[in-house]
């Protein structure tokens, strides 16, 4: 990655249904900053350095519209600070599969879920 690029594309969301179990079967590491709690996984190498998936269960928001924003949100957040685990996962050669999950049943202003999704990826790179 040459020059920093803050997009999120499609091969950085993850979509391979056996990545998606390995990650929730248990056994690997989850941290929390409400409302988020993330789990993730160092795989083998992939086409991505980080591929991340974003869950707000229907049993937080029975609306679309809420679950959608606070995907929007995190997927967003991820997006400006990623930069922040793309590096040291660069520095060390290793991918990373990431699944961000929304605990609460309220929404929060953007940049309190920046705020917390960057403390997560911070705290992710320091147990690396």
């Amino acid at each position: 990655m040459g020059a920093e690029h803050n997009t999120l594309s499609k091969s950085e969301r993850l979509n391979k249904k056996l990545l998606i179990d390995r990650l929730f079967a248990g056994g690997n590491k989850s941290l929390l900053a409400f409302p988020l709690r993330v789990v993730y996984m160092l795989v083998i190498q992939e086409r991505e350095k980080a591929s991340i998936l974003v869950s707000v269960p229907k049993k937080r928001f029975r609306r679309a519209v809420k679950r959608n924003r606070a995907k929007r949100q995190v997927r967003e957040a991820y997006r400006k600070s990623k930069s922040i685990l793309l590096r040291a996962l660069e520095e060390r050669g290793e991918c990373m599969v990431l699944a961000f999950i929304w605990l609460d049943d309220n929404l929060y202003a953007s940049d309190v879920v920046e705020e917390k999704v960057k403390n997560l990826l911070v705290r992710i790179v320091e147990k690396l």
